[in-house]
């Protein structure tokens, strides 16, 4: 059962958000993933460990599964990335960054990926590992409240 956050949005499997930044059109609450590409990311301890190089979507599902870290490296050259659950991320539109409910050591044992050797996402085991590592549920193990005035045998 997801709750509410004060805002009254959803807080079940989604990213967090916190701040004030509420500007005119889109965001924070629905925003194009091309907006978020590049934003810094910084660890509970306040490092900042790199920057969202992509945003990985389940397609069948509907539902955005991991943000992708690219940690290090030099203009995207021997970079490490990283696969984050969506849910352990928060937006914090006062600061224009993420931080991820991780420390820096943490992250940095993370064995992570290159951008040439890509884990096969859809796989259950890995994505089981990946966010029991980040100390999550599953997204896809996550249910999401229908509305009850809605037809759900749509």
């Amino acid at each position: 059962m997801s709750t509410l956050d004060p805002r009254g949005t959803s807080s079940g499997a989604g990213a967090r958000i916190v701040g004030t930044g509420v500007g005119d059109g889109p965001g924070p609450d629905v925003m194009a993933s091309a907006t978020l590409d590049g934003t810094k990311v910084v660890t509970s301890d306040g490092e900042d460990v790199g920057k969202i190089s992509d945003i990985m979507l389940d397609v069948r599902g509907g539902r955005i599964a991991y943000a992708v870290l690219s940690e290090g490296g030099f203009l995207g050259m021997g970079s490490t990335l990283h696969a984050i659950p969506w849910s352990a991320l928060t937006l914090d539109t006062d600061a224009k960054r993420f931080r991820v409910d991780i420390t820096a050591q943490q992250l940095k044992d993370d064995p992570g990926f290159d951008k040439d050797h890509w884990p096969a996402m859809a796989d259950v085991t890995w994505g089981t590992q990946v966010h029991q590592y980040y100390n999550r549920s599953p997204y896809w193990a996550t249910t999401r409240e229908l509305d009850p005035g809605i037809d759900s045998d749509i």
